[in-house]
């Protein structure tokens, strides 16, 4: 079995062809629960009519309060899922028919290969536009990210995990006990996890068309294009801010996995979550003996000039 955990929030324009396509999956041994985050449009509404049409399928759950983050709504999902298996999914995409058979296949595969570790499979997404015209065929193309920059040196700088592609086993639930308070998002999170202590898993075919939209908590940048560039450039703050939570985000890590990780892993952990702590030319040091760079060029500037 595998359950898929849906965090929903306001989606009535786009949450029915996202429960749609999941229904039309190849694969049909899953669960979905969904947590609403106390809409105030139709999607209760919505989802609660998909409830009572499957009941052997569908569970919904509606928060007392709103937890004020997909980060934290994903998180308290974790409670409600007693599988082997989780998938992680948002409320305005669209999957592909096969994306859970090509998933688990990739999650058997790599379990049989690596026993008894925890395991996150991950895959590319096709860029939409909020009609589902296709902006991009790959969105680790479009951003510039590089699959195989899976390593934890790489994944404390920058994610290349989109949630909502994840499937991730027991192994690595067993080591979410609580919601980290300094996690970025909760795929950045399980990718940490997945890297130091067990295995990541790409596959390079899309699984997902990503609908793109004025409401997107995160969504897809062209980080090619002069417009983003001036944006970002144009707010210092947020960039540096983006690359401190970075430093708590590994202070995290050691407070919950610390004598979990190797030797080796652990001093990387370690010295990047002191980063505050140094003058900037022992920070680029630092960058530099543990290779501790983000994907392009004009990203490692970034981090040169802004860390």
């Amino acid at each position: 079995m595998i359950d898929i955990l849906l965090a929903s929030y306001n989606g009535e324009k786009y949450i029915t062809e996202q429960i749609e396509s999941i229904l039309n999956q190849t694969y049909k041994d899953w669960f979905l629960y969904i947590k609403d985050d106390c809409s105030t449009d139709n999607t209760v509404k919505i989802i609660n009519a998909y409830e009572k049409r499957y009941k052997d399928k569908i569970k919904v759950v509606v928060s007392d309060k709103p937890t004020g983050s997909a980060k934290d709504n994903f998180f308290s999902m974790l409670q409600y899922s007693k599988s082997d298996y989780i998938m992680t999914c948002d409320q305005d995409d669209v999957w592909i028919p096969e994306k859970i058979e090509i998933t688990y296949n990739k999650m058997k595969e790599a379990e049989n290969a690596y026993k008894d570790i925890p395991i996150l499979v991950h895959t590319d997404l096709k860029v939409a536009d909020e009609n589902l015209n296709i902006i991009s065929d790959s969105l680790l193309k479009m951003q510039n990210l590089d699959s195989s920059k899976d390593k934890l040196n790489n994944l404390l700088v920058q994610n290349i995990v989109t949630g909502c592609t994840v499937m991730v086993n027991r192994k690595l639930l067993d080591y979410i006990k609580t919601i980290p308070k300094y996690a970025i998002m909760h795929d950045w999170w399980m990718a940490l996890i997945a890297s130091s202590l067990g295995k990541i898993e790409f596959i390079e075919k899309p699984t997902v068309l990503y609908r793109q939209h004025k409401y997107n908590d995160v969504g897809a940048k062209d980080v090619n294009s002069a417009n983003y560039i001036l944006k970002r450039l144009s707010n210092i703050n947020d960039i540096k801010k983006s690359i401190s939570d970075t430093y708590l985000q590994s202070e995290e890590m050691l407070n919950s996995l610390g004598n979990l990780i190797d030797k080796n892993n652990y001093l990387i952990v370690n010295q990047y979550s002191l980063m505050t702590k140094f003058n900037k030319l022992k920070k680029i040091l630092i960058l530099l003996k543990y290779r501790l760079w983000k994907n392009s060029l004009m990203r490692v500037l970034g981090q040169i000039i802004f860390c």
